[in-house]
């Protein structure tokens, strides 16, 4: 016998985020329990927030980390996707809604052993669908490498990979990070 999936509606999904103890993303209707991160995991997303908060205060853009979801409409009708990114910029005054943005400019996840295949096709896919979406960030933790997606003027999406001595570009933001300040106190 085959049990029958149990879809909820995005206004049930969000009232019970609320109130959760854990974090669970969306994705149409379906919801998945988010686990915990290790403390490499921690630390590079806090040294990439703290730098990216200093760096925007007073600029209109605001900065979260790990509990802010961002919101993706996938189709008039159909119920929404929600994920909860590492660290997160946005910059469009439009973006005023209290436990979700819709509107980033820059989305950063850390890799995990058990996430990162799903960061690399179905979150990325569904974060470029977004028009605001600038850039998007792939952090290792395990070593110093770093992935960049970039938008061009243009539209296309290209990627770059970064080792050890590079610094890290961040043009939808306009801040420069090394690699000793993305993992500092964790390699």
């Amino acid at each position: 016998m085959k049990l029958a999936t149990a879809f909820i509606s995005t206004a049930d999904y969000l009232e019970g985020e609320k109130v959760s103890p854990i974090r669970h993303e969306y994705l149409g209707g379906e919801i998945f329990a988010m686990s915990g991160g290790s403390e490499e995991h921690n630390r590079i997303s806090g040294n990439i927030y703290a730098s990216l908060l200093r760096h925007l205060r007073g600029s209109g853009c605001k900065t979260f980390i790990a509990d802010m979801k961002v919101k993706i409409a996938i189709a008039k009708n159909s119920s929404d996707i929600f994920y909860y990114p590492d660290v997160m910029v946005t910059c469009d005054p439009q973006d005023t809604e209290k436990y979700y943005k819709s509107f980033p400019c820059l989305i950063v996840e850390v890799l995990s052993p058990s996430t990162q295949d799903l960061d690399r096709r179905e979150k990325r896919l569904n974060y470029q669908s977004l028009a605001s979406f600038q850039e998007y960030i792939l952090v290792d933790q395990t070593e110093m490498k770093v992935e960049i997606y970039r938008r061009s003027e243009v539209g296309n999406w290209s990627r770059e990979s970064l080792g050890k001595e590079d610094f890290l570009e961040l043009n939808s933001v306009e801040l420069t990070l090394t690699m000793a300040d993305i993992y500092d106190e964790v390699l």
